[in-house]
């Protein structure tokens, strides 16, 4: 088997937010650097066990028993911590790699991609311009590693910024306790989680509720961001949801906003996760 092929990394910590969300701490072989924002690949073998409540594999191959599955996944710790990657994981019943993946425990071996790749980043935004970033899900992982650099893990964001993020449930918005704790502590950053399911919370959810898009309005964002989000002053960042991210990017660009090019960013960038 190619080196390529063999496990490099270590699952130093896990943290499960809910049954199916979980952030894994991994610490590589060879450190790989990277940008905030950035993605990088996590790979288990086809012989690796699943989680029982993952759906059948109907189509296992045991010819493929030593090959790798790898998918990309958005790195969520800062560009300073270069001991570590984390990454913010939810179950795919019918996938080939997170079902895998949800059955590791610290110590297990993985498979890490050699280097982080991706454009969605904070080096293509001008110094000084506010920054908004919009998410669902997992999709929050690379707006998580783009606070910490920020911050460099001790102080506040020196930009104004502000995520908006969307979630089925309150168990379902992972970071948030980390993120309300720099909204409280930095008069720059603010925070806005949006849960589209109340009905369901065994405590009544005293925060807002309905899709994320209900809250893409110029008088809406003004309020949770603590700025106005206009061409000239602001970029934005979509991640998650296809549906969310075509439906917000139209919102945006109808406002003036232009996501540019792979070689030439405009001020509305766009990450889809799937």
């Amino acid at each position: 088997m190619a080196p390529s092929q063999e496990y490099n990394a270590t699952l130093a910590k896990r943290l499960d937010i809910s049954a199916r969300q979980t952030i894994f701490r991994i610490k590589p072989d060879q450190p790989v650097p990277f940008v905030a924002g950035q993605f990088t690949v996590l790979g288990l073998k086809h012989s690796a066990p699943r989680v029982p409540e993952a759906d059948p594999e109907e189509d296992a191959d045991p010819a493929k028993a030593d090959r790798l599955i790898r998918r990309a996944y958005s790195i969520s710790s800062g560009s300073h911590e270069q001991d570590f990657l984390e990454f913010y994981l939810a179950l795919v019943s019918d996938g080939k790699l997170t079902p895998r993946l949800f059955q590791l425990r610290e110590g297990d071996r993985l498979f890490v991609g050699a280097k982080a790749t991706g454009v969605f980043t904070l080096d293509r935004v001008p110094p000084g311009q506010k920054i908004l970033l919009v998410g669902t899900g997992t999709g929050l992982a690379p707006y998580i590693s783009m606070v910490r650099t920020l911050a460099l893990g001790v102080g506040c964001p020196a930009v104004p910024l502000a995520i908006l993020h969307g979630a089925a449930h309150s168990w379902d918005l992972g970071y948030r306790p980390e993120l309300e704790m720099i909204s409280k502590k930095c008069s720059n950053f603010q925070y806005a989680p949006i849960i589209s399911r109340p009905e369901d919370e065994a405590v009544e959810w005293r925060g807002r509720t309905g899709r994320l898009t209900q809250w893409l309005t110029r008088e809406a964002l003004t309020k949770l961001c603590g700025f106005a989000p206009t061409p000239g002053e602001t970029h934005i960042f979509l991640c998650g949801n296809p549906g969310l991210v075509e439906e917000a990017l139209a919102t945006f660009q109808g406002w003036g906003f232009d996501p540019g090019t792979r070689q030439e960013a405009g001020n509305l960038h766009v990450e889809k996760y799937w």
